[in-house]
């Protein structure tokens, strides 16, 4: 009889370790879950959604070396990208805007890539009277400076989060902005973003639900039925 129980707790303690580790090379090279905690891209994506992340699309990292397995394709301009923050290595979400190489500057909120004007259906202006602190200035000078367009004059360049630019996004980076350009700290603010940060791609809202709704409970009485299974774009 205490044969057969441990050998029927070695053969649980074997199934229950092989779907961690399987679990664990899942969540590390394809795929992995992630919430959305600010509005920093409404309308597009909402406090409160859950995403199915793909990260195998761009090539996931490995864990420790930081290197990246072979992606299935680059990141592409208009992409939302899930990647690690320059700031402060929390993971968040934005769209991706430039490319390395690409030239963009902002005229009175409206985007220029390369000269030519976006057309953005996603982009939310919701607060016109919005202005940056003194430091929030001081910060986008600092980095946009060394990669401003030639024949910029530097000395009298001060940027602010509607109008900046030319710039010139470098080599092995990329340049990403929240949907919600009122209410998002982006490379607008803290400048490009390294290729390698990128983590992957999301490719399903598989749950969402209002956090600020007055009902109990919005866990679960408040969700958002329509957004369910989406792709997000």
């Amino acid at each position: 009889m205490t044969t057969r129980l441990v050998q029927g707790v070695w053969d649980w303690s074997k199934s229950i370790a092989v779907a961690l580790v399987i679990w664990l090379v899942l969540r590390t090279f394809v795929i992995e879950s992630f919430h959305i905690p600010s509005g920093s891209m409404e309308n597009t994506l909402l406090v409160g959604d859950f995403l199915f992340v793909t990260k195998a699309v761009y090539g996931a990292e490995v864990p420790l070396v930081h290197r990246h397995l072979p992606g299935f394709r680059q990141p592409r301009r208009g992409d939302i990208v899930v990647f690690r923050s320059v700031v402060d290595g929390s993971t968040i979400v934005k769209r991706l805007i430039g490319l390395s190489g690409d030239t963009l500057a902002m005229r009175g909120g409206h985007l220029f890539r390369n000269g030519i004007a976006l057309v953005e259906p996603y982009a939310l202006h919701v607060d016109s009277t919005r202005s940056e602190t003194p430091s929030e200035r001081a910060r986008m000078r600092a980095w946009q400076i060394p990669h401003l367009a030639p024949g910029q004059d530097t000395a009298a360049y001060v940027p602010d989060v509607e109008d900046w630019g030319p710039v010139v996004i470098p080599r092995d980076s990329v340049f990403v902005m929240g949907d919600n350009r009122d209410n998002s700290l982006d490379s607008r603010y803290w400048g490009p973003l390294p290729r390698g940060n990128i983590q992957g791609e999301p490719v399903l809202l598989y749950y969402s639900y209002d956090p600020d709704s007055w009902r109990t409970w919005p866990f679960l009485t408040a969700i958002r039925w329509s957004r369910l299974l989406a792709r997000p774009r």
